[in-house]
């Protein structure tokens, strides 16, 4: 699939201000700093469409974009120590807002540094989507901090240490577009299963 054009639609910081998608939408999570921005602009093909920060814990907010025939939600990075215990019950409860509407949601993509094995945050964020039997897919990134052999390696890492299978996994490369295509043709297999539903 091609992207053709990639937008900014709006910030939610309260259920109130979520948004009633009219197409499918899919959701972009991970612990903070793990490279959600980067990988929002990688997908859109251009720089800045998606705020990157070198300071952790920026994306505070949900933020909505519209790629064409499908949406995506940016949501706030989680496991970041340096905020507040009520700012972390904060994105907490948001989390837990957006992840209840679950028929507004058709994939989550859970991003991961592939250099890091599995934090407690990333288990119970995969055990959450488990629970609710919502359909995500680990998205490895920083992959041109390793070697391919080396990328390789840590994917079925990150298979056994996730549980799941090492086509479930797929790792990416802002700074090469490596896994790009990958990507856009799991997103092609979401919106055919949503269609054909």
């Amino acid at each position: 699939m091609q992207i053709r054009e990639a937008k900014f639609i709006t910030s939610a910081a309260f259920e109130r201000q979520f948004i009633k998608p009219d197409k499918p939408m899919i959701a972009v999570c991970g612990k903070s700093n793990s490279g959600k921005s980067t990988l929002i602009n990688m997908l859109a093909g251009r720089k800045g469409l998606a705020k990157v920060s070198a300071s952790p814990g920026r994306t505070r907010l949900v933020n909505y974009f519209d790629f064409g025939d499908f949406l995506l939600a940016d949501l706030p990075g989680y496991g970041y120590a340096a905020v507040s215990r009520a700012e972390k019950e904060k994105w907490a409860a948001t989390f837990d807002a957006f992840f209840a509407r679950r028929e507004d949601l058709k994939h989550v993509f859970v991003l991961s540094d592939i250099r890091r094995d599995p934090s407690e945050e990333d288990m119970q964020m995969v055990s959450y989507l488990n629970y609710h039997i919502l359909p995500f897919t680990l998205i490895a990134t920083k992959a041109d901090k390793l070697s391919r052999m080396k990328q390789k390696e840590r994917i079925r890492a990150f298979a056994n240490g996730y549980g799941v299978g090492a086509d479930n996994v797929i790792a990416v490369s802002a700074m090469t577009g490596a896994g790009r295509e990958e990507l856009l043709l799991r997103i092609q297999e979401i919106l055919a299963v949503q269609q054909g539903s």
